[in-house]
């Protein structure tokens, strides 16, 4: 019988092939009645580059009345999920994140499917996941520049992310970002306890369970198309509970 012994120069190559195989990001897009601004956020983001890694478009339809679906599939998404009737932006991104790791997805990144945010932005926060220096990322509107943000809107953000450093601990610029990224570990173990919404209660999920949070500054710009569903009074009077919920759970 024939023994085969591996020689050095063999045992680099299987080494080499381990080292370029390939990472796969899911960029994971909430939509809801977003058919002016769906097709160029699929485009800009399926044309973003980031070596040694695969990007996949994954559209969540939160149960759209227009045409965001269609449009979502003919932009060249990769992956589209569907819900039936509007279930809220919590449970879009919790039906993202499982499609995410059902798929294979080595890391995540959410994208407003409005177009206020930019997706050639992407890589730098994955290169903080890809440095093993964070687990959670948070795009920060206020550490970088904003183009026509509502004086009444910067108010509330300014309000909830006090009251969400007040829930954690932890000092936070901009705690309602809609870009932010995810380590496997982050996707496979956060709880999102809200259908509404996700932004505040995520966050204090992840930190309460360890997780290394950084934020990077990015650029926003007010949205030239659709409507935002966030009335701050409403919008208060939801998330402000469920924080509470989030913050006393079990761990």
């Amino acid at each position: 019988m024939q023994k085969h012994h591996k020689t050095a120069k063999s045992m680099e190559k299987t080494k080499n092939k381990k080292l370029a195989k390939k990472k796969s990001l899911f960029i994971m897009i909430p939509a809801y009645n977003e058919e002016n601004s769906i097709a160029e956020v699929i485009h800009r983001a399926n044309n973003i580059k980031i070596n040694n890694v695969e990007i996949i478009t994954l559209v969540i339809n939160d149960g759209s009345k227009d045409n965001t679906e269609r449009l979502a599939a003919e932009s060249g998404a990769d992956l589209i999920v569907s819900h039936k009737v509007n279930r809220g932006l919590g449970a879009a991104i919790r039906t993202g994140v499982e499609k995410s790791l059902e798929n294979g997805a080595d890391m995540a990144v959410m994208l407003d499917a409005d177009g206020e945010y930019t997706p050639e932005e992407i890589p730098a926060l994955i290169k903080l996941i890809l440095r093993n220096e964070a687990d959670y990322v948070l795009g920060s509107r206020f550490m970088g520049s904003i183009l026509k943000m509502k004086v009444q809107r910067r108010l509330g953000n300014l309000f909830l992310t006090a009251l969400l450093m007040l829930f954690t601990g932890r000092r936070i610029s901009d705690g309602q970002t809609g870009l932010r990224a995810f380590s496997k570990r982050a996707l496979q173990n956060l709880e999102i306890v809200h259908d509404y919404n996700y932004a505040q209660v995520l966050t204090i999920d992840l930190l309460r369970k360890g997780y290394r949070l950084k934020e990077i500054p990015i650029s926003y710009s007010f949205r030239k198309t659709g409507k935002s569903f966030v009335r701050f009074k409403s919008y208060a009077l939801k998330v402000f509970p469920a924080m509470i919920k989030a913050r006393l759970r079990r761990l």
